[in-house]
């Protein structure tokens, strides 16, 4: 198979594509259930400005995604794509058991991409995981149209888990 000579644009899923509003709950109170929280992800609404993005680039460029949800969601997150009409394209998701920060993963996946093929953007709503990206010279644009909680800002810089 020939490989595809477009530039990337790299999109996170929740909060970017996905709205995860309704299940930042099972993340508030001292015990954190995070297999409710990923449980209940398969009921995320598309987030309308996302998805209008992710279609409009993949005129122009490859569209991969680049998500915080650990490999055991993997089969529910191709499903959610799929079923809101979201181009094809490779998902990379962190290790079962990896709880690094976000900003640390996504930008090791990033380099690594950016070796390759030219990385056109990043469309992210975790502000450390941009600021991260530019700093290492990526194009990023800031997806602010979801409301995000404290608890999942909190979930995915000190646990690592989105």
């Amino acid at each position: 198979m020939k490989s595809d000579p477009r530039p990337l644009a790299v999109f996170d899923v929740d909060g970017t594509l996905a709205d995860s509003g309704h299940r930042q709950h099972y993340l508030e109170g001292p015990r954190r259930d995070w297999d409710g929280f990923f449980a209940a992800a398969v009921d995320d609404p598309p987030l309308a400005e996302g998805v209008r993005l992710a279609l409009s680039s993949a005129e122009e460029c490859e569209v991969r995604y680049l998500t915080g949800r650990p490999e055991r969601c993997r089969r529910d997150t191709l499903a959610w794509l799929a079923a809101h009409g979201l181009p094809d394209g490779r998902v990379y998701m962190r290790g079962n058991d990896d709880r690094r920060p976000a900003r640390r993963t996504k930008l090791e996946i990033l380099r690594r991409l950016g070796r390759e093929r030219e990385v056109r953007m990043l469309v992210d709503d975790d502000e450390l995981v941009c600021d991260a990206a530019e700093r290492a010279g990526f194009s990023v644009v800031r997806a602010r149209w979801a409301t995000s909680s404290e608890a999942l800002r909190d979930a995915q810089e000190r646990e690592g888990r989105t």
